[in-house]
């Protein structure tokens, strides 16, 4: 068991633990790390169905009975020491610097949203949050259920001055079934919403290792529902994805999806639309939603590793911790580079901790091959207030 730094003692800031998750005392040796914290929240990444829930009801009957406790199952996690597999991280948020409230979003797969909107305002008029201090939302949400676009809309209609991020629960490299804990309760074709508020200084962190080249391509033909690509430029869309790259049809493979993938700009940035497969029909699966109509830019792979540590050194101030939310696409660019070990001594150097995802949300979209995160600072001095006014 690994245990992240501890905060100085007049900041009480997360604390990450992690264990195998075949071991069998994983609940003891999480708690042995998660306990001094004295939690209001805890968030655990790695374990899913049954180990899930299992391991959710120990840790609540050891902890504060007011605590918050919610996880999913991942595509792979990051501890205390970086990227790891076959294990549970778990994250404790210590009752007097945060407070948490989740609600549970059911039924993905009809998109109940005036229900979702309903239980969200709800949710937030009875938190009653302190304007004194720093609010945001948390979402994890079924990997596979191909909803998260309705879903991050929907919450940025329904709290629009709250900064949400969050993760798609993974399920390995398989794709299939995904798993989340919420109350007790294991779920799926759901998403976990958790409200939370603190008084330590946070900053969302986000960084995508691409940017667009001048070409460009128009979808002149989709399936919005299956995120498909049926047309780029009124030519089969495989076929033209192959031109505008310069690769031959047969070497259309993940790694190369990966290399090139596909930008859609929104405002000043842009943001990675991914390609899961071929279609039989030739046409192309996105992991994110897709409209005829839509301008894509085809994107460059930059460096992975220096950009990252950049947009961590511009935080205020040293994080405390930063939630992570790092998509898997991401890990395995990394993994093929040679730089898994480079970017697991980056993620202990800046307290990293969170897991591996199925896509990654945050201002109001659903993104891929994306690291978004909220770092957790000790608040600004007087000092630096004074200097920043």
């Amino acid at each position: 068991m690994n245990t992240g730094p501890v905060a100085k003692e007049d900041v009480a800031g997360p604390v990450a633990v992690q264990a195998d998750r075949d071991t069998a005392d994983l609940a003891d040796q999480l708690l042995a790390g998660l306990r001094a914290a004295d939690p209001g929240l805890v968030l655990i990444f790695g374990a899913a169905g049954e180990g899930l829930g299992k391991l959710g009801n120990d840790l609540r009957t050891s902890l504060h009975p007011g605590c918050v406790i919610c996880g999913c199952s991942s595509a792979g996690e990051i501890g205390p020491y970086g990227y790891s597999t076959g294990s549970v991280v778990a994250i404790g948020f210590p009752r007097r610097s945060f407070r948490a409230s989740a609600v549970t979003l059911r039924n993905l797969a009809t998109l109940p949203v005036s229900d979702w909107m309903a239980a969200l305002r709800r949710m937030h008029a009875g938190f009653a949050p302190d304007p004194a201090r720093s609010q945001f939302g948390l979402l994890l949400v079924d990997g596979v259920s191909g909803q998260e676009d309705a879903l991050v809309s929907t919450i940025e209609a329904a709290l629009p001055a709250v900064p949400v991020l969050g993760g798609s629960a993974g399920d390995g490299l398989d794709f299939r079934h995904t798993t989340l804990l919420t109350d007790g309760e294991v779920v799926s074709n759901a998403a976990i919403f958790l409200l939370v508020e603190t008084d330590l200084a946070i900053s969302e962190v986000s960084f995508a290792h691409f940017s667009p080249t001048e070409t460009r391509a128009v979808v002149t033909a989709a399936i919005p529902d299956k995120r498909r690509i049926v047309e780029l430029n009124a030519e089969p869309a495989a076929e033209e994805y192959a031109r505008i790259t310069g690769l031959a049809r047969q070497d259309l493979t993940p790694t190369e999806f990966a290399r090139h993938p596909l930008l859609l700009r929104m405002g000043r940035r842009h943001h990675v639309r991914a390609i899961s497969e071929l279609t039989e029909d030739g046409g192309l699966s996105l992991m994110s939603s897709i409209d005829a109509g839509t301008v894509l830019t085809l994107g460059r792979s930059d460096d992975m590793t220096q950009g990252f540590a950049e947009v961590l050194e511009a935080l205020p101030r040293p994080p405390l911790l930063v939630l992570g939310f790092d998509c898997i696409l991401r890990r395995l660019a990394l993994e093929r580079a040679g730089l898994m070990e480079t970017m697991s001594e980056m993620f202990t150097r800046y307290r990293v901790a969170g897991f591996n995802t199925y896509g990654e949300q945050h201002s109001g979209m659903h993104v891929n091959q994306t690291f978004v995160g909220m770092a957790f600072m000790p608040p600004a001095t007087d000092s630096e207030a004074h200097d920043a006014a």
